[in-house]
């Protein structure tokens, strides 16, 4: 990206930014540094300069979830002091699906999945930076994350298929990690984990389900043509919504609604009815909130075109079906965040799920929007008594079929998947920290178990470690 640019991109983030938090001295010479210094609202650069106090586990009262979207670790901290990432410049040895050596990748395809011209017609086989073509404020293309799709591109820990194994091979090793984006000072004040991988192959469904019930749903009967045929040769692979034992792992719909106008009833996932987090929270009495954006639209019929119905993993699950009087206290809508912190009625585990717009996915999000949005939120805790009891982690459900260097563990058939950026953040998280220890998506299951006196739901948050080594905790 030339300076012009940048500069432009720079003064373009200042503006934003504060507008969002309506702070003033907006004009065209803003600045901000490398690592988003100049971007902390009010209230939270207030509260990030108190002084930190070692304190009981159970003093944390709220447990608060921000789930974004697609994005690799080293796509966006590959440059971060201290991290194990992998900058721009580093040659990425890549090979086609028979171990044929690839010699360059595609150029991209923009969001409308036309060649994107702003990038050269073919790139080397190199991490690079995409905001030499595409600044950080603006979209590129998506790429396909499926189920089959990333255990092929991960090459059992070799990770060198992710070119030949992706519907847009030119964005896979694109990184945005030299950009100043808003979430960058939170990393450098508070924890920013190197070591979490997403608990699920493939994409958002899944890796949704995961973060409620660390599980990969039964589709009994599903229909015929929904049936993945595995095949390593990528023209005769098919990636499909279920797998040929009947387990829903690609973007289903609830039988539930919402779910798109048109989708036949054969074609919707019947209800579901193991056990999730909600369940374990309402039978312990703790409080707890699904805060969704857009989600009343939906509810009434005209949804956002940017609404995720497949980001809604409670909403496939009978305890929360329609008309249930569960669903009415639990699902709501984003805007309800505001009025709860408002009028004091923050629940003790609230995730929150930002409509398309606002969540960090490429092809319809940039990561400025999305991560601005992020800070709104954070702030608006800081600016509340909540902030002194409150651990929030922003995640990412899954890699967004973008590279990393470090292979995930092997454990069992459904992950973990590639490593995803989260931070750690607020009065009980360590500062200015690195964490090497690894977790995976549903370390926060176990988080919330653990405080709240929780069993597991399974073997898989069972074993995750609930982010013992970011807090600063005692027993």
């Amino acid at each position: 990206m030339s300076n012009t640019l940048r500069a432009r991109g720079l003064s373009a983030i200042a503006c934003i930014v504060a507008a969002s938090f309506t702070v003033t001295g907006c004009n065209s010479g803003a600045t901000s540094s490398a690592t988003g210094a100049a971007m902390l609202p009010p209230a939270l650069q207030a509260a990030s300069m108190q002084t930190p106090q070692s304190r009981s586990f159970n003093d944390i009262q709220h447990i608060v979830v921000i789930h974004q979207e697609n994005w690799s670790f080293d796509a966006l901290y590959g440059k971060y002091p201290g991290a194990n990432g992998v900058g721009p410049g580093t040659n990425v040895a890549q090979l086609a699906w028979n171990g044929r050596p690839l010699t360059w990748a595609p150029q991209p395809l923009n969001y409308a999945g036309d060649p994107d011209k702003r990038f050269p017609p073919q790139l080397p086989l190199t991490t690079y930076l995409a905001s030499k073509y595409v600044p950080y404020f603006d979209r590129t293309g998506d790429i396909v994350h499926r189920f089959y799709h990333e255990q092929y591109q991960i090459d059992h820990g070799r990770m060198d298929k992710f070119v030949d194994y992706s519907d847009n091979g030119g964005l896979v090793l694109s990184q945005y990690s030299d950009s100043p984006l808003p979430e960058a000072e939170l990393a450098n004040r508070y924890t920013l984990a190197d070591n979490l991988f997403h608990s699920a192959f493939g994409g958002s469904f899944l890796n949704h389900q995961f973060l409620i019930c660390a599980c990969a749903p039964k589709w009994n009967n599903a229909p015929a043509d929904y049936i993945s045929v595995p095949n390593k040769n990528p023209a005769k692979l098919n990636d499909n919504h279920v797998t040929p034992d009947g387990y829903a792992v690609n973007t289903s719909y609830s039988t539930y609604s919402p779910h798109p106008e048109g989708v036949s009833s054969d074609d919707l996932v019947p209800p579901l009815t193991e056990k999730t987090i909600g369940d374990r929270l309402n039978a312990a009495r703790v409080s707890w909130k699904w805060y969704s954006g857009g989600w009343d639209a939906a509810l009434a019929g005209h949804p956002n075109k940017l609404f995720q119905f497949h980001h809604q993993p409670f909403a496939y699950y009978q305890n929360y079906g329609d008309g249930t009087q569960l669903r009415a206290e639990h699902l709501v809508d984003q805007t309800q965040l505001t009025k709860d912190l408002a009028r004091g009625s923050l629940p003790s585990v609230v995730f929150i799920k930002q409509i398309g717009a606002d969540n960090e996915h490429p092809g319809y999000s940039s990561l400025l929007q999305g991560q601005t949005k992020t800070m709104q939120i954070i702030n608006s805790i800081a600016s509340t008594p909540y902030w002194k009891n409150t651990v929030i982690i922003i995640t990412y459900d899954e890699n967004g079929g973008r590279w990393d260097h470090v292979a995930p563990p092997a454990i069992d058939r459904w992950g973990p998947g590639t490593r995803v950026p989260t931070l750690i953040v607020g009065p009980f998280a360590k500062r200015h920290f690195v964490d090497h220890t690894q977790y995976e998506t549903v370390s926060i299951l176990a988080l919330i178990e653990k405080r709240f006196h929780l069993k597991p739901l399974g073997t898989h948050d069972a074993r995750a470690n609930p982010f013992t080594e970011a807090l600063n905790v005692t027993p």
